[in-house]
């Protein structure tokens, strides 16, 4: 019977799940196989299904599974939630705001935003993940970040206040044979590139941008996911690269090759999600942001 189903075997399966392996998942959640092997099995009586199934070493869902572990990770993040919630009731103030930022916006933003909360809310702790779009809207979804900064979206299950924007440039360093003559796009692509992932949202637009101009996408001679590489990257082996105009003549020797097609305005946003609960100290977060976002990144 449905009224069985036990949070901790939930979350046992949606570990077996994740790892595709009982072994694993048992070193991961510190639990002996036969605990983990003794949890789907009663999940599987009190559904009346089969769940996994062997294949090799591993296993796999059968389809009952692949719906179980949705709703499975779903009653996770809701009973994660419910226990915060109801601990910072009884508290009045929350312990830990939890924080996702793209890379420049936490180089540029992230530094006196938090020394401004700090100063406003000094027994708040603050934990920042720094990363791409697609991993800390994952990290989002799954209930692992409160508020994450990044691109302002329009998904309906997202809450999204724009704070501020941003405009991302090709560039190279000073003395690069691309400023010998007024460049054309064209003539970028006789060079190699340093870049981001093809999976981030500037490669994506960059590339696009080529590409629907008749030409071929930039050569990517090094790719990496860590923007405080770029400058030096960029610097030290003659390379171009696509990254926010702010890095410019920062210590840096980088310099803009100014072009309207290769110029990409985007809009940065403080976002959440609509059904997730925001502890006060989160809400507070958002509030300054939403206030002062602009101006922190600016100043920062």
């Amino acid at each position: 019977m449905t009224d069985q189903l036990d949070l901790r075997d939930l979350r046992y399966f949606e570990k077996i799940a994740e790892t595709e392996h009982v072994g694993r998942a048992a070193q991961l959640l510190f639990r002996s196989q036969p605990t983990l092997t003794g949890a789907v099995r009663r999940l599987e009586q009190a559904l009346g299904t089969s769940l996994v199934e062997r294949v090799g070493r591993g296993i796999r869902l059968t389809p009952a599974g692949r719906a179980l572990l949705a709703r499975a990770r779903a009653l996770r993040i809701a009973s994660e939630d419910t226990a915060r919630e109801i601990g910072d009731i009884g508290k009045g103030i929350a312990g830990q705001v939890r924080i996702g930022c793209l890379p420049t916006a936490a180089r540029f933003l992230l530094p006196p935003a938090c020394a401004e909360f700090v100063r406003q809310a000094p027994g708040v702790t603050l934990k920042a993940v720094i990363g791409h779009n697609d991993v800390l809207r994952t990290s989002l979804n799954a209930g692992e970040l409160d508020v994450v900064v990044s691109f302002a979206s329009q998904e309906s299950e997202i809450v999204s206040h724009e704070i501020f924007a941003d405009e991302v440039v090709v560039v190279a360093a000073r003395g690069h044979p691309v400023f010998r003559r007024r460049a054309r796009m064209k003539d970028l692509l006789d060079y190699r590139w340093v870049l981001a992932p093809s999976s981030v949202g500037t490669r994506q637009w960059l590339d696009h941008a080529f590409t629907t101009r008749g030409l071929s996408p930039p050569t990517v001679q090094i790719e990496t996911n860590l923007i405080l590489l770029l400058p030096p990257l960029i610097e030290q082996n003659q390379l171009l690269s696509f990254i926010s105009r702010r890095n410019i003549g920062r210590g840096t020797r980088l310099e803009e090759i100014p072009l309207r097609e290769t110029t990409m305005t985007r809009r940065f946003a403080v976002t959440y999600r609509k059904d997730a609960y925001l502890s006060p100290a989160a809400r507070r977060f958002v509030d300054l942001l939403r206030a002062r976002g602009k101006e922190f990144f600016r100043e920062g």
